[in-house]
Parts: structure tokens; C-alpha cells; sequence
């Protein structure tokens, strides 16, 4: 049976996002009240064992750990990234990123620790080169989109990331000599394209959107034997798959769990829903099953979901209710 296992409260306004370190072992929580959590498992139950008040001057709308869980990164509306050192019991800020024109909306690092992606409602992506410790420079500016920049995720095994945008689209970027570029646009979403998340082999992409569909595009390499056309000789990531008629309102977040391949998504509906590839299917025209609704999982928006990477079937959520709830989803897989 799926279950709450817990809720975790303190925050005082709606918390945006929760993110766990690599190990699984700390989760952390960012939100309007301008302050960052960290909650560890002390016996059976998770407890805060670290408050960042006043984090930044603004919500705190991202946090993000880095590959080797020494640090995490903190993404805010004050139009700064902030980089805290959490390798001891005293939390403290090394580096602030700043440069860009307004609200930071999400922030994420490279699989090698040795970059860094920021994006924000000035339109811009940027990349951050880590040149030595807490030293960060800005070594690409990228205004690919058109509108504000919701999302930055990067692949799992590569230096490419991919941005989701108010502009409805995606796009994908990869180093270019000593710049970044963008690569490739990935059309069909109707409205703000709002998540993302790779799977656990960086071979598809998950996204979800404001027109209330998930779409999974699918990675091509150049001559594909499906004869799927890649311009430039690049890799081409077609959408293969369109989870729709699900959801009825905004779907704001997605995850992809790496231990089990399931898809978990937070909703403006305050629900979470669960979603499985059907064994068997064509991979270039997979199908998805939704397993699970939890239809009041929260009182309000459920704006965050994460899976936990080392505990099958844990997830993180948090809402607009100023809650984190802990789910385990175990019994499904």
C-alpha cells in the first residue's frame, strides 16, 4: 500500500522545490520565506537538522546539489545563485553568482561537477565554469529563448543540458570550443514548458507543461537505422510519446527515477500521479501507463517532486501548503 510516511513542516510560506543530495541522505527544501532546510533521518523519522534563514534577500525558487554532495547550489528571485560549502555542520556560503538582470528560477550542475547552469526571467541561459574552488566564471551568456527560462537540467552522463521556457519550447546546448551553443530546438508543447528530467541514461528526455501533456523525446544518434533526420550531424531527440488527458490542470514539475524508470509529476490539481513504460512496447513508440493518482496529495499546488536516488520507491514533494510530504511508492514496482 502507498502511503505518506511523513510530513515535514517549518516553513512558513509555499515551499518551491526539494531536491535530495546524491547519497539520499539529506533532502533539502527552498521556498518563499527566503529560507533553505536541510532534513536528515534520525531513527525513523526525518527531522530539520539545518535552517538557512534569510538565505537570500527574495524566495528561494532551486536548490540543487552538486555530483559529489559537498555542495548545493541555491537559485533566487534576488537575481543570484549562491553556492554553499555543506561538508560540515556550520552551512556556509562560498561564492554568489550574480549577473543576471532579474529572477533566478533554477539552477543545475554539470555530471563532472565542473559546470554550471543558471537560467532566469531575463530570458538568458548562462554557463559558469568552476576555475578553482569557490571561483566561478560566467563563460557563456546564451539568450536562445525568446521568454522567461523556467527549467535547466543537465544530461546524465554528458556536458549537454537542456532549458524549458515560457517560449513553449525546449532547447539543447553543448560545448563549443570555449562557448556554449545551443544545438537544437524540440517544438510540440502548447504553452510554458514548466520540467525536465533526463533518465537515468541520458537516452530520453521527460517534459512537462502548462498544456497539461508530458512528452518523452527520444535521443537519435546520426545514422539511426529508424532514418530519423539529424541535422547538422548532431544528435536528434524527437518526441516519441505524449502523455496526455491525465492531468487537468498546470503540471509543474517532473521526475525520473533512476532506480525504477517510473515518472512522477506534481500538478496544479494538488495531485501526483505515477506513470510506467509498458514491458515489451516499441521503444520508438513507447507506451505509458499511469499507475498511480494520490488526488489530494497536498492542499494547494504540489510544486516539486524527487526521487530519492539510493531508496526505491521514496519521493519528495512539496506545494504552495508550505508542506514537504515523503511518500513510499515501494509497494508499486
Amino acid at each position: 500500500m502507498t502511503t505518506c510516511i511523513q510530513t515535514l513542516t517549518g516553513h512558513k510560506d509555499r515551499v518551491w522545490n526539494v531536491s535530495w543530495n546524491p547519497k539520499g541522505t539529506i533532502l533539502a527544501s527552498c521556498g518563499s520565506d527566503r529560507s533553505i532546510r536541510l532534513w536528515k533521518k534520525e531513527g525513523d523519522l526525518w527531522v530539520n537538522r539545518a535552517i538557512l534563514n534569510e538565505a537570500h534577500v527574495r524566495t528561494v525558487r532551486f536548490v540543487a546539489w552538486s555530483p559529489c554532495g559537498k555542495n548545493f547550489a541555491s537559485a533566487s528571485f534576488d537575481a543570484t545563485v549562491n553556492i554553499w560549502d555543506c561538508r560540515n555542520d556550520d552551512i556556509e556560503c562560498t561564492a554568489t553568482l550574480e549577473g543576471h538582470e532579474n529572477e533566478v528560477k533554477c539552477v543545475a550542475w554539470s555530471p563532472s561537477g565542473t559546470f554550471l547552469a543558471t537560467c532566469s526571467r531575463d530570458k538568458s541561459v548562462w554557463v559558469w565554469e568552476i576555475a578553482e574552488e569557490d571561483e566561478y566564471e560566467c563563460v557563456s551568456v546564451l539568450p536562445a529563448h525568446t521568454q522567461d527560462v523556467k527549467r535547466v537540467v543537465f544530461h546524465p552522463c554528458e556536458n549537454i543540458f537542456a532549458s524549458a521556457s515560457y517560449d513553449n519550447t525546449i532547447k539543447l546546448y553543448k560545448e563549443d570550443g570555449d562557448d556554449w551553443a545551443a544545438f537544437s530546438t524540440l517544438n510540440g508543447h502548447e504553452s510554458t514548458v514548466w520540467g525536465l528530467a533526463f533518465d537515468s541514461e541520458g537516452q530520453r528526455l521527460a517534459s512537462c507543461s502548462d498544456d497539461c501533456t508530458v512528452k518523452i523525446w527520444q535521443k537519435y544518434l546520426p545514422g539511426n537505422k529508424e532514418n530519423v533526420p539529424t541535422p547538422d550531424n548532431e544528435p536528434a531527440w524527437k518526441c516519441v510519446a505524449t502523455l496526455s488527458g491525465f492531468h487537468n490542470r498546470t503540471i509543474y514539475d517532473i521526475a525520473w527515477c533512476p532506480l525504477s524508470g517510473a515518472i512522477a509529476t506534481s500538478c496544479g490539481d494538488d495531485a501526483i500521479r505515477i506513470f510506467k513504460e509498458q514491458p515489451g512496447c516499441d521503444k520508438n513508440a513507447p507506451v505509458f501507463d499511469l499507475i498511480l493518482t494520490i488526488p489530494q496529495a497536498h492542499s494547494e499546488d504540489v510544486n516539486s517532486v524527487d526521487w530519492n536516488p539510493t531508496t526505491l520507491g521514496l519521493l519528495a514533494s512539496s506545494s504552495d501548503d508550505g508542506t514537504i510530504k515523503l511518500w513510499d511508492f515501494s509497494s508499486i514496482f
